[in-house]
């Protein structure tokens, strides 16, 4: 009689389970946010994530090979290091009518997930930011910028934040419908964005990266390239990599002259000829090695990144700098624009000194500023970079110098000339593989 009852009652429970699972299965729709606006891939571009717990607030199809690779919207990463000239080329881009540009939006998350005074050594750490960055990566690819308010602080109120870093570095953000500016004003300048626009509305912002063709996003927080292969091999994206090096002689110099605190030993160092006791070589050896693991990844083609790698030297941009966009252009299959050239011709004859111009600013002349390292940098930190850099240097193709003379003589460059267009282009690179 017992085991009967049992048996009722395991009955009972699972009739139960089952009004409820059709119940709520029938009440679904009601719940799920439909999509405001759906890509050229299909899938949801526009998500509130207000109450974001880690699952779509809309369905999207699983990864398929029906969104061809050549075709459709266009996803380009600007891979770089601070001080390597990344801001001129995202501008590059930037100038673009049809392009979204995005300035270093893994500022957010670094911020939000490091604490202050800390270096987060931990390995853990380490992955759990990389995996954040991704995320923020691939949900800004489908416009979602609502993503960003897990990480901006205070959060958003109503879609509104005047928090967003570097704003005014972005044309679309700087323009109707996101800013209300006088139409007939061509260009807004940085500066002049931030006092007109006033906060960014994210429901605007995903809306004018929607109507754009093609986005692209400079980062300079994820340590190597390698690091990004999810997303390159995500089949919904159309994605290619720019990867900008400079020669870490001349990255230093310009960090010592921005970033006072953090290279304060370094300008002591240099100006007074005395090297500190207690100066830190970490910096210096990670920007290297990070940028030759790198360089390496892309030279040698893996299936992966075949046909999505391009290396551009910041030096090759500054000395011919129309001619390489046009170059870069052509590897990302992006249209030429007049108004590119206008905009490069405008910002790379600056006659102004070093001290004269903004250091975050990409007006200057471009070919003065590429070596003026040169005379910067003491020779005794010239010596040690090498020491440090020697492999990076080698298979980059910058040259090194052995005495004070040989370092100040401008006549003479540094760098030495490698054809990187053909590099990109070709399974494999011998023009650079041969200088490791």
């Amino acid at each position: 009689m017992m085991e009967c009852s049992w048996k009722i009652v395991i009955l009972l429970l699972c009739a139960y389970l089952g009004i409820q699972y059709t119940a709520i299965m029938s009440l679904k729709p009601m719940f799920i946010r439909p999509c405001q606006g759906m890509g050229e891939d299909g899938h949801c571009q526009h998500r509130d994530l207000k109450d974001y717990k880690g699952a779509p607030m809309c369905e999207e199809p699983p990864f398929s090979q029906e969104f061809p690779q050549e075709q459709g919207r266009k996803h380009i990463i600007i891979f770089a290091m601070t001080r390597s000239g990344s801001s001129f080329m995202g501008q590059i881009f930037n100038q673009h009518p049809d392009v979204f540009y995005l300035f270093e939006p893994l500022y957010h998350v670094q911020i939000a997930l490091t604490k202050p005074n800390t270096r987060n050594k931990s390995q853990a750490n380490k992955s759990f930011l990389l995996g954040a960055f991704r995320d923020l990566l691939r949900n800004l690819c489908d416009c979602d910028f609502y993503f960003l308010e897990n990480y901006i602080k205070p959060v958003p109120k109503d879609h509104d934040t005047p928090l967003f870093f570097r704003r005014g570095a972005s044309r679309a953000l700087c323009s109707p419908p996101v800013c209300d500016v006088p139409q007939d004003l061509e260009e807004v300048e940085e500066n002049v964005c931030s006092k007109m626009c006033h906060s960014l509305n994210l429901t605007l912002a995903s809306q004018a990266c929607q109507n754009c063709s093609h986005m692209a996003i400079k980062i300079v927080r994820v340590p190597e390239i390698k690091d990004l292969r999810t997303l390159v091999e995500d089949p919904r994206l159309n994605l290619k990599i720019v990867h900008l090096v400079r020669d870490p002689r001349g990255i230093l110099t310009s960090r010592i002259a921005t970033f006072f605190t953090h290279f304060r030993m370094w300008k002591i160092w240099n100006v007074t000829g005395q090297r500190p006791h207690n100066i830190d070589l970490t910096q210096i050896t990670t920007l290297c090695t990070d940028m030759l693991n790198s360089a390496d990844t892309g030279l040698s083609k893996p299936s992966w990144l075949r046909g999505k790698y391009m290396l551009v030297r910041y030096e090759d941009l500054a000395k011919e700098p129309v001619k390489k966009a046009k170059e870069i252009y052509k590897f990302v299959g992006l249209n030429w624009n007049d108004r590119i050239s206008k905009w490069i011709l405008q910002n790379t004859k600056v006659n102004i000194t070093p001290s004269e111009y903004n250091k975050f600013s990409t007006s200057r002349n471009s070919s003065a500023v590429a070596e003026s390292w040169r005379l910067n940098l003491s020779f005794d930190i010239v010596k040690t970079v090498q020491n440090v850099c020697n492999a990076t240097l080698s298979r980059l193709g910058y040259r090194s110098v052995h005495s004070v003379e040989e370092l100040r003589n401008l006549s003479h460059s540094v760098v030495e000339p490698i054809e990187m267009s053909a590099c990109y282009m070709t399974r494999h690179c011998k023009c650079l593989q041969n200088r490791v």
